[in-house]
């Protein structure tokens, strides 16, 4: 029953790595488009495509805490104690970025506008690294057992968390950029659409150079996951990089919607991988799955209702993005009818 949980634990954590993800590669985008003249055009796209989703995606990290502390409390405590700073910097973060973009789109002068826009972009480069550099600690076996907590720096202020932060920033910004190739395509935006093409394809080199860097790391401070990488997990990782470099290839043939399909196949497979070659600890190599595991009734009832989140949650989710894909959604900022007021005819 926990392995159970654990796949599915695995699956919401790729799910929001390719979903919220790229909300969050979209604010590097905006961060780097330039002043308000000369990025005004890619900021446009990117409020339109990220517009209607991007309050949603973070469903998926809710999830993934509470099926974390409810399926395996003691290395939730472990995790919790350990690198409380890198959390909550990212817990701000997500705030702050949220506050930020709705703010925005809401205040009437360009100072104003610049701040928001400022702390949205930055924050949006800053949480994926936090995010990033929590996953690095826990699998580099900076976080201790037994619900206590280990050193509150070391712990994510090193090389495995580092690069593993970079990593998460730049694979943010690739998936981010091959989204928006579509989107503005789909806008009929189509300098924009190369806009992003060529920031896509600049991406996913950074992002290969930076992965190469991360093995090299691993193998050096996180040694259970390297040789996991190259043994159980190494089918998953080849396929990822087989997307990666599909997606590239269609991306330099301007094959924009193949191109976004296996670009979230790729950036899925290296989070499938990491799972695959941590397995079976929780926290590399002190505490395995069924070792930090809840009461069986407890996995039981998770396992029941993350089949009714399927069920119910999930179409939901379906529909918003059939619905935003479509252009059916108002844009953010617009008159609802339904709050306009009730006048009598005549």
């Amino acid at each position: 029953m926990s392995t159970a949980i654990a796949v599915v634990l695995l699956i919401a954590l790729a799910a929001y790595a390719v979903f919220g993800g790229a909300d969050f590669g979209a604010g590097f985008w905006d961060l780097t488009a330039g002043g308000p003249e000369r990025g005004a055009e890619p900021r446009a796209v990117i409020e339109r495509s990220i517009g209607p989703v991007w309050e949603a995606n973070h469903v998926w990290l809710i999830f993934i805490f509470v099926v974390t502390w409810s399926a395996f409390p003691a290395a939730y405590q472990s995790i919790m104690l350990t690198l409380f700073v890198p959390l909550t910097l990212a817990a701000l973060g997500i705030v702050l970025r949220g506050a930020s973009f709705a703010f925005r789109k809401s205040v009437g002068t360009l100072r104003f506008r610049r701040v928001f826009g400022g702390a949205f972009a930055l924050s949006s480069v800053l949480v994926p690294f936090f995010l990033g550099a929590t996953a690095g600690g826990i699998a580099s076996g900076h976080v201790p057992s037994g619900g206590e907590a280990g050193d509150p720096v070391d712990s994510w202020l090193n090389p495995t968390s580092l690069v593993t932060g970079v990593l998460a920033v730049v694979l943010a910004a690739y998936l981010a950029a091959v989204y928006l190739v579509w989107d503005a395509r789909r806008l009929r935006e189509y300098t924009m659409g190369e806009y992003f093409r060529r920031r896509a394809l600049a991406s996913a080199i950074v992002a290969a150079v930076v992965a190469v860097a991360g093995l090299a790391v691993l193998n050096a401070k996180a040694s259970h996951v390297f040789d996991g990488l190259m043994s159980r997990a190494l089918p998953s990782l080849i396929l990822s990089v087989l997307c990666g470099s599909g997606a590239l290839v269609l991306l330099m043939r301007y094959a924009g919607r193949g191109a976004r399909l296996l670009a979230v196949l790729a950036v899925a497979g290296i989070i499938i991988s990491w799972g695959i070659a941590q397995w079976p600890y929780l926290l590399p190599e002190s505490l395995t799955v069924s070792g930090a595991a809840a009461p069986h009734g407890t996995l039981v009832t998770l396992l029941v209702a993350a089949g009714l989140a399927v069920v119910i949650v999930v179409p939901g989710f379906v529909l918003l993005y059939v619905l935003d894909q479509r252009a059916l959604l108002p844009e953010e900022g617009t008159e609802d009818v339904g709050d306009r007021p009730i006048t009598s005819g005549g």
